[in-house]
């Protein structure tokens, strides 16, 4: 039995999935892009190769192993995308929640049933048909669960809306006691610089009290005003227009004083060493294209 367990981020880490990106497939056509990033480097012809993607998989791996930390891999589908485990299944206390995702990827849920089956089925939800949430949209920061949305009249037309308000309902009736605070996103189908695709584009907790955060992620100041008053702006680090296209807030914990960053976000990593953190820097800039990162492409599993 699978004995899963999460209540924030940055707590540490005794098990996980991580994606793969073995078998990954050609380069999609343009009309199958799910994001402006990836659609923005199938037009370019500077979409990942599977090689260099496994590559940085491997690195990312290597890293867990180091700090002997479980990690459970997809079974592996035919020439298909698994790099981004995050977004077809998230845990919450000790419930595993599969995510309502876009059709065409159910597969991918099937390929970690094999991990799902080890968990009390009493403890394995799906959400009702209407309620769409991904885990990369939801955050446990202790007794808060912060989750991304997109709140425009217009959602249904958005490919990169991956999770509505019904969403958060959901999760707030499960959890009475906790505070569900929902924040919402800005999204674009065009422009990768203006598309928050999830919370965690946009902003991510690191050790016990700070924060990587893009203001200009949050379409309501309201929303980002209150995670600068919830953390305190000497504990935030303010990302670029930039910083944030290149996934900058997409860093992942190993423990809070531990965290996996690209070797590339040099402004990053500077604050988070100054700031007394163990920063873990691996190659994740080929699958940062497919505008997703080291956050996406895991699946925690239990944290202390």
């Amino acid at each position: 039995m699978l004995n899963i367990h999460i209540q924030n981020e940055t707590s540490r880490l005794r098990a996980v999935i991580l994606g793969t990106a073995l078998s990954n497939g050609p380069t999609p056509s343009a009309d199958e892009a799910y994001d402006p990033k990836s659609l923005e480097h199938i037009l370019a012809g500077t979409y990942p190769t599977e090689s260099n993607m496994i590559e940085e998989m491997d690195a990312f791996e290597k890293v867990f192993k180091k700090y002997d930390v479980t990690v459970y891999r997809p079974e592996i589908i035919e020439n298909y995308n698994q790099i981004f485990t995050r977004d077809i299944g998230f845990v919450i206390d000790d419930f595993f929640f599969k995510s309502n995702i876009l059709p065409d990827r159910e597969r991918e849920l099937d390929a970690i049933q094999y991990i799902i089956d080890q968990i009390d089925p009493t403890k394995v939800l799906r959400p009702p048909e209407e309620v769409h949430i991904e885990g990369g949209d939801v955050m446990l920061w202790n007794n808060y669960i912060f989750i991304g949305t997109y709140k425009g009249s217009d959602y249904k037309d958005y490919i990169t809306a991956r999770t509505n308000i019904q969403g958060v309902n959901y999760i707030r009736e499960l959890f009475p006691n906790k505070i569900v605070k929902d924040f919402d996103l800005v999204k674009s189908k065009i422009e990768a610089r203006d598309n928050a695709l999830h919370l965690d584009c946009c902003f991510q907790p690191v050790g016990n009290d700070k924060a990587i955060i893009y203001k200009n992620g949050f379409r309501e100041e309201a929303d980002y005003l209150f995670l600068v008053k919830l953390f305190g702006k000497e504990n935030l680090f303010h990302i670029t227009r930039d910083e944030m296209y290149y996934m900058n807030s997409n860093v992942f914990s190993i423990a809070p004083n531990v965290v996996v960053s690209e070797r590339n976000f040099t402004r990053l990593n500077n604050w988070l060493r100054k700031n007394g953190f163990i920063v873990e820097e691996i190659p994740y800039a080929e699958i940062a294209k497919q505008e997703g990162l080291l956050r996406c492409s895991t699946l925690p599993l239990i944290r202390d």
